[in-house]
């Protein structure tokens, strides 16, 4: 029984990855090419502490980076950087709440006079949130969680960092973002969450512009379904995607192609429908949305929040999909 148990693995774990070859954003398998677009050079990675973040930050240092880590879980952070450290990487941990002004501008003091100018800044931290539109009437302060973390806080570090990058002669910006962007324009039950992702995407890639003749690249990833703690849905998590280490590859990828943007294999044409058949689509989504109901994480996420105190309280844990 266990070793069919295991073959039906090895079948999957093939399907899928064969699946992800087709269809997911391209992964960077070759180290020695990440070893030559990141040995020596600084490299920033927000919400390192968990996940494709912390992925990454392992990835990178393991090929010769110097890695500054970032994100509000500093027990947990400052775990991943020993253990980066014992194993031969250079890793520095700093516990920041995006969602806090003077968190990120004390950060950006810190890490330019103790690190210098970030060669690369990789924006992977965030909050995800699926929450109806009558539910977040009565939590408007989790929208001003989800704004300073997805929205204004990295664009405030951006701010803080670019100026340096102009002087050190160049630098590269990776933003994570999500493939819901890159699908549909709008999303039932996803306001706060696209709202806030769409604000920052549409601010980087108009920033993109400006900053190119500096020889600073933006890069962003329309990211597809990673399997990682943010994803709390049985449907969602058993569903093909990239594991952490295998989402890192991906962000591996946009660092050493430095491309302007990396989406899964075809929803270009995805995308295009959706905005020419923008009403039709939406009208689809209505239909969904009608007949369907907040997922089992959502609601107990939303209960948990309402049961602390009778006033709007600050977004305190991740509500996935």
């Amino acid at each position: 029984m266990m070793l069919l148990q295991n073959r039906r693995h090895s079948v999957n774990a093939l399907r899928e990855d064969l699946m992800l070859r087709l269809v997911g954003p391209p992964m960077e398998r070759d180290d020695a090419r990440i070893r030559r677009a990141v040995a020596g050079k600084t490299v920033l990675v927000t919400g390192a502490s968990f996940g494709q973040g912390e992925a990454t930050a392992r990835l990178l240092a393991r090929n010769g980076a110097v890695v500054v880590m970032i994100a509000r879980s500093v027990d947990r952070l400052a775990e991943v950087a020993d253990e980066i450290t014992a194993s031969g990487g250079i890793a520095h941990a700093y516990g920041v709440d995006l969602s806090d002004a003077a968190s990120v501008t004390s950060f950006a003091d810190s890490m330019l006079r103790l690190h210098g100018p970030a060669d690369i800044v990789i924006h992977n931290a965030g909050k995800s949130l699926r929450r109806s539109i009558y539910r977040s009437a009565q939590r408007i302060s989790d929208m001003d969680a989800m704004v300073g973390a997805n929205f204004t806080g990295p664009m405030r570090l951006t701010l803080a960092l670019l100026p340096s990058m102009k002087e050190n002669g160049g630098g590269h910006i990776v933003s994570i973002a999500t493939a819901g962007l890159w699908l549909t324009p709008a999303a039932p039950r996803w306001s706060f969450y696209l709202g806030c992702k769409g604000g920052f995407d549409v601010w980087l890639r108009s920033v993109a512009l400006e900053v190119k003749r500096d020889n600073i690249d933006v890069t962003t990833i329309y990211a597809g379904h990673i399997k990682s703690r943010m994803v709390a849905t049985d449907w969602v998590s058993k569903s093909p995607g990239h594991t952490p280490s295998q989402a890192a590859r991906v962000v591996a990828y946009a660092v050493t192609r430095r491309p302007r943007h990396l989406a899964p294999r075809g929803t270009g044409l995805i995308r295009l429908f959706g905005i020419v058949f923008e009403r039709p689509f939406g009208s689809v989504l209505s239909l969904v949305d009608r007949r369907s109901s907040e997922t089992a994480a959502s609601d107990a996420a939303f209960q948990r929040a309402m049961s602390k105190n009778s006033e709007p309280a600050a977004l305190t844990s991740t509500e996935a999909v």
